[in-house]
């Protein structure tokens, strides 16, 4: 039960968009039991971001939320994953990108709790 929410500062066109989803569908895959088959993604584009006090750059938070626990290396991995899909896709540096975790012990589901 992954959960990815990005916020970017650019407008994200909807090929685009599509292969971000279709390359974090296959990194969420660095956790392990994780898969793109329980995988739900959120985009916000456009937003008014300033990093380090300059809005000039693109820049994009994504959070990522995972039902239980993974070792540090998976987050590692993870991260490295999304800063290159962020670059690659939409030409925002590693620099500029934050990325947030956070593992749930609670995760609700179709009228019922895991």
């Amino acid at each position: 039960m992954p959960y990815i929410n990005t916020t970017a500062s650019v407008k994200i066109p909807a090929d685009k968009e599509k292969r971000i989803a279709a390359a974090l569908g296959k990194a969420i895959e660095n956790f392990p039991g994780k898969t793109e088959r329980w995988l739900m993604l959120n985009f916000t584009d456009g937003s008014s971001m300033y990093f380090a006090g300059d809005a000039s750059a693109p820049s994009a938070m994504v959070e990522v939320k995972i039902f239980g626990t993974a070792p540090d290396s998976a987050f590692d991995r993870m991260t490295r994953d999304i800063c290159a899909i962020f670059g690659r896709e939409l030409g925002i540096p590693a620099d500029r990108v934050y990325v947030q975790y956070e593992e749930c012990s609670r995760w609700g589901w179709n009228g019922g709790n895991f």
